[in-house]
């Protein structure tokens, strides 16, 4: 909630550039609709964020909302996920507590964090996951805060990052019934199936009322998640004192804490290159030069789940394709069951059954081949991803 007016300009931005790589690539984007409510005046990109980050936090919200998800097809989908199939609900958010239910016909998932802690419910599979949030870093000893950015500072930024994205100006309109600025984002490199991003923020407080993600030529929202009624003022306690429904299934999920996770995060990082990373593997590391063409740009360590695995890049930008290399323990997924209300189609890669997630955005292809699991994944079209799976 206190995002965008208290986060730093270069952070801010950094953010929707990443956001935007990470799905990459197009140029087709709708121009935010209007409604019967309050427009709020022309203004600058610059100076929209400017009055966004600088607005003061309100002491809680509540909000009627709407997700749409049209990623998969709705002839892999199966029963009623509000997660999968898109669904309506509602949202509470005061500074350190949030709840969100989207209400589907198999019950509502939801999610609630009240303090440290937090549960996730699962409708489809009646299980809850709780756990406890990591806790913050170590806040600044002399407890000041960062100064807002002037006019003319994220204007600067802006300019910088247009040099690798296309940016529109402020476009006013109204979300819920409040005056509102969307920006427009898109990729300057061709490539992928991500045509390009939106994001619209109340003008006057600074909140967040609408992200969505569309893909290329595509003039419909493919993700969407934005407030149709929000209002500004009190939440009661007991709004987020409320316990999953009787009868789940519990499931406590850990979280890293401490310095001494970050440390072995990052001596993982710091580990790169095929030789160096072969050596930390317990499998042969497979990591041609070359990936359908695309040139192999970085090999680095992971730790997953407690276990080294490798993680290789080929390509740049929005069509780029990652491969990760990891021993296989467990039996792969099966193509129906595992996932509630959803069926992964089988593929053959040079003789193992693998399965493959076909989205608008992109497509993921994993098989299991001597002990070793690959993942394949990448902005890019189905034949795309086989093919690379199919090399390695």
């Amino acid at each position: 909630m206190k995002f965008l007016r208290t986060a730093s300009t270069k952070r801010l931005l950094a953010v929707i550039a990443g956001a935007v790589a990470v799905i990459a690539a197009g140029t087709a984007i709708a121009v935010a609709a209007s409604g019967p409510g309050p427009v709020p005046p022309k203004k600058s990109l610059a100076a929209a964020v400017h009055t966004a980050i600088s607005a003061p936090s309100p002491q809680a919200i509540s909000a009627r909302i709407s997700f749409s998800n049209h990623l998969i097809d709705a002839s892999d989908i199966q029963g009623s996920d509000p997660i999968l199939n898109g669904a309506s609900g509602r949202l509470w958010v005061t500074s350190n507590q949030l709840r969100l239910e989207l209400q589907g016909n198999n019950g509502d998932a939801q999610v609630v964090v009240n303090g440290n802690s937090f549960w996730v419910y699962d409708p489809t599979s009646n299980t809850a996951y709780e756990g406890k949030l990591p806790a913050e870093g170590t806040a600044k000893s002399n407890g000041s805060q960062e100064a807002i950015p002037s006019v003319t500072q994220i204007q600067s930024e802006i300019t910088r990052l247009m040099d690798h994205v296309n940016l529109s100006g402020a476009i006013p309109g109204d979300i819920a019934g409040q005056p509102a600025y969307t920006v427009q984002i898109s990729p300057q490199h061709a490539g992928g199936l991500l045509g390009s991003a939106q994001l619209a923020w109340d003008a006057l407080r600074g909140v967040p009322l609408r992200v969505a993600v569309y893909a290329r030529n595509d003039n419909s929202p493919v993700l969407e998640l934005k407030a149709t009624k929000i209002s500004y003022g009190p939440v009661p306690g007991s709004t987020f004192t409320m316990s999953p429904p009787s009868g789940a299934k519990v499931v406590t999920v850990s979280t890293p804490t401490g310095s001494g996770h970050a440390r072995k995060a990052g001596k993982h990082a710091e580990v790169s290159g095929v030789a160096a990373v072969a050596r930390h593997l317990s499998f042969p590391l497979v990591a041609p030069n070359k990936l359908v063409g695309l040139q192999r740009q970085s090999v680095m360590l992971l730790d997953w789940a407690g276990s080294p695995a490798a993680l290789l890049t080929y390509g740049q930008n929005a069509g780029a394709i990652a491969v990760i290399e990891q021993r296989s323990d467990q039996s792969a997924p099966s193509s129906s069951g595992d996932h509630q209300g959803l069926n992964l189609p089988t593929v053959s890669i040079n003789g193992a059954t693998g399965q493959e997630l076909d989205t608008a955005l992109g497509t993921m292809v994993r098989f299991t081949r001597g002990g070793v699991s690959y993942t394949v994944v990448g902005s890019v079209p189905p034949t795309a991803a086989e093919v690379a799976a199919r090399a390695l």
